[in-house]
C-alpha cells in the first residue's frame, strides 16, 4: 500500500475515534443530566392541631405532597412507636374511615403510640402500579410506604422505629402486601375482612370490583392484563413464606347479618339502595371469609403462627373492624413493645 494511502486511513481512523469518544461524551454526559437527583422524600409542613399532626409528606416516587395524620402521645417527650392505620377503598379521603365511622382514635388516645393515618390511594390497594391511571393517577404506596414514609416519621416525631400496621376491606389485602415487600419493617400486622389471595380468577375479580367497578381505575395499569405475572407476585397468599417472623392478627366474619347489621345498612341508605348494600355487605364478607380461611390454611401449610378470629355471623362494616381492632390490640402492643 502506498504510503498516501496509509495516511489517509491513518487520518480516518483517528477521525473515527475522535468521533466515538465525542459521542460517547455526550451520551454520557447526557446520560448523567437525566439521572440527576429529583427532588428527595421529605415532611413538608406540619400544622398542629392539639395532639393532632397533620403533616405534608412529599413523595418523589409520586411526585406529589402526601397527608398524613398523626395522633400524637398524651406524653410527647417520650419517644413512642408507630401504629399505621391504613383505611379501605376511597383511602380517608370521604367519610369511609377510621376516624369518621368509629371511636377508634379516641379509644387509642390513652395509648403510647404515634396513630398514623394516611389519606389518599382510593382504590390504589395501596401498591405500585406499572403505570399512572387515568382516573387514579399515580400510585407508588408500596414504595412510599415501606422506604420513604417510615424514616421521615421516625425523624419528625422521634419514634421508636418500632411499626405495626392494620388494615380493613380493600387494605386488609394491602398490608399483608406490605408486609411481605419488607420483611421485619412492621412488628405486627393486623388484617380484618381482607381478601389475601389477589391471582386467582375469584380474587382479581374482588380486585377489579374495587378497583374498576367502584373506584374507576383500571388494573391493567396497577399488574397488567390477567396472564401478568405480577399478580402471582404481588399475591399474599402464594408468597405467604415473606410473612414469617411477623406477628399477625387476622380476622373474618362469616357473612351472616345480625339484626344490628340489618339495621345499619337500610337506615343508612334510603330505599331500596338500602337492601342491595347489606346484600353487598353479606356477598363480600362471605367471599373474604373464604379467602382468609385459605391464607389460614397456607400459613398452617408453612408452620407460620397467627391470630385468627373468624366470627360466626358478621357483614362488611366498621363496628366488627373495630372490635377487631380492641381484639388484636394486645399483638400490635406486642410488637411495638409496649404493654399489652
Amino acid at each position: 500500500m502506498k504510503i498516501s494511502a496509509l495516511r489517509t486511513t491513518a487520518a480516518v481512523r483517528t477521525t473515527v475515534i475522535a468521533l466515538a469518544a465525542t459521542l460517547s461524551v455526550s451520551l454520557l454526559g447526557a446520560a448523567a443530566a437525566s439521572a440527576e437527583p429529583s427532588k428527595p422524600s421529605a415532611v413538608t409542613s406540619i400544622d398542629k392541631a392539639g395532639r393532632t399532626w397533620h403533616l405534608k409528606v412529599y413523595s418523589a416516587a409520586m411526585n406529589s405532597e402526601i397527608q398524613v395524620d398523626v395522633q400524637r402521645p398524651a406524653d410527647e417527650s417520650k419517644p413512642a412507636p408507630n401504629l399505621y392505620m391504613l383505611n379501605g377503598l376511597d383511602g380517608g379521603i370521604g367519610t369511609a374511615s377510621w376516624q369518621a365511622q368509629t371511636n377508634a382514635l379516641e379509644w387509642l388516645s390513652d395509648k403510647s403510640v404515634n396513630v398514623i393515618q394516611p389519606i389518599g390511594g382510593r382504590g390504589s390497594y395501596y401498591t405500585d402500579w406499572l403505570k399512572p391511571d387515568p382516573t387514579l393517577g399515580t400510585n407508588k404506596w408500596r414504595t412510599f410506604f415501606t422506604e420513604e414514609l417510615p424514616p421521615l416519621l421516625d425523624q419528625t416525631l422521634q419514634s421508636t422505629g418500632l411499626n405495626a400496621l392494620t388494615g380493613l376491606s380493600t387494605s386488609g389485602t394491602s398490608v399483608l402486601q406490605l408486609a411481605e415487600a419488607k420483611p421485619g419493617l412492621f412488628k405486627t400486622v393486623a388484617a380484618y375482612s381482607g381478601c389475601a389471595q389477589i391471582a386467582d380468577p375469584a380474587g382479581k375479580q374482588f380486585v377489579k370490583l374495587a378497583t374498576e367497578t367502584w373506584a374507576g381505575g383500571d388494573t391493567k395499569n396497577m399488574y397488567g392484563p390477567d396472564n401478568s405475572p405480577l399478580w402471582a407476585e404481588n399475591d399474599p397468599v402464594i408468597n405467604a413464606e415473606k410473612l414469617r417472623g411477623t406477628l399477625l392478627y387476622v380476622s373474618s366474619g362469616s357473612g351472616i347479618p345480625v339484626l344490628d347489621d340489618v339495621n345499619y345498612y337500610l337506615g343508612s341508605s334510603p330505599g331500596p339502595s338500602g337492601a342491595v348494600n347489606l346484600g353487598l355487605g353479606v356477598i363480600i364478607e362471605a367471599a373474604v371469609n373464604g379467602c382468609t380461611n385459605n391464607l389460614k390454611n397456607r400459613l398452617d401449610s408453612l408452620n407460620i403462627p397467627a391470630t385468627y378470629q373468624f366470627n360466626p355471623v358478621g357483614t362488611h362494616y366498621w363496628p366488627y373492624w373495630e372490635q377487631a381492632l380492641h381484639d388484636s390490640w394486645p399483638l400490635l402492643a406486642q410488637g411495638m413493645n409496649l404493654p399489652h
